[in-house]
């Protein structure tokens, strides 16, 4: 092989290698563009939030939460809502987000849902509702006798404002039945929340030990009675087996003292 036919292809190596390296990289999926676009956005989100954080436009519940307050607006985001919108109209409850009654109604009415408020006083709701398009209507009712079996009038809102309060319970169980997709997984209104607990609390018990596993079972103590029987079978366990007393032999078990041993002038 001549000179120059090693130098082409030395050359052409050296080409094709270049291109190997220069290849662009593989462009992201529409699945990793979305992911980065939400981590921007929970980003700033927070940035905002630990601004918000010691300002009076925050509800109480959230004052001085960032974290809380960013899912807050991260959540009222995917609803469609602006970020002060949003610390209006939803709390953050045990660690679970809630919409307001009031911004309920407004997400399912601004899809072009409808919901009409029939009767409402102190002691019952009537709210109907159907969704877009939609020619039948459902109506949901919720009186203070259906609130008193679920022991909510106990409750100081209850006491305070009942009619509100039917109002709130009407509100989220129709919107979850004409048009629970609108409202991506806050299915519940803050007022149906608020207060309640979620599971019973266990009393804690300490851990157990490999001892306390391969311990005997411990007896119970004897009753006072059996502690007696117990006591008069040894006593009779001491005596002779043929019934006759050893005088010798009770005359040495018994602890005389010096001056007084039998047999001694006293």
């Amino acid at each position: 092989m001549s000179t120059n036919e090693i130098a082409t292809r030395d050359e052409q190596n050296t080409v094709a290698t270049q291109q190997t390296n220069t290849l662009p990289a593989p462009a992201p999926t529409e699945g990793a563009n979305a992911l980065m676009a939400w981590a921007q956005e929970a980003s700033l989100a927070y940035d905002m939030a630990q601004k918000l954080a010691v300002t009076s436009f925050v509800p109480a519940t959230l004052r001085g939460k960032p974290g809380d307050i960013a899912a807050a607006i991260l959540a009222g985001s995917e609803l469609g809502m602006k970020p002060m919108a949003t610390l209006k109209s939803i709390d953050v409850i045990q660690g679970t987000p809630a919409l307001r009654a009031h911004a309920m109604r407004a997400i399912v009415q601004r899809h072009g849902h409808e919901i009409e408020l029939v009767e409402s006083d102190p002691q019952h709701c009537i709210l109907r509702g159907r969704r877009k398009d939609a020619e039948s209507w459902q109506t949901v009712e919720w009186t203070i006798q259906r609130a008193a079996q679920m022991k909510l009038t106990d409750k100081a809102e209850w006491k305070k404002q009942p009619q509100n309060m039917l109002v709130a319970r009407a509100t989220g169980e129709l919107c979850r039945l004409i048009a629970s997709d609108v409202l991506h997984g806050m299915a519940y209104v803050s007022e149906e929340l608020e207060g309640t607990v979620h599971g019973e609390l266990v009393q804690s018990r300490a851990p157990l030990s490999v001892a306390a596993l391969t311990a005997p079972a411990a007896l119970p103590e004897p009753t006072p009675a059996a502690a007696e029987e117990t006591h008069q079978v040894a006593r009779d366990d001491q005596a002779p087996a043929d019934g006759i007393w050893d005088a010798e032999a009770a005359e040495d078990s018994v602890d005389w003292p010096e001056t007084a041993q039998p047999g001694s002038a006293a």
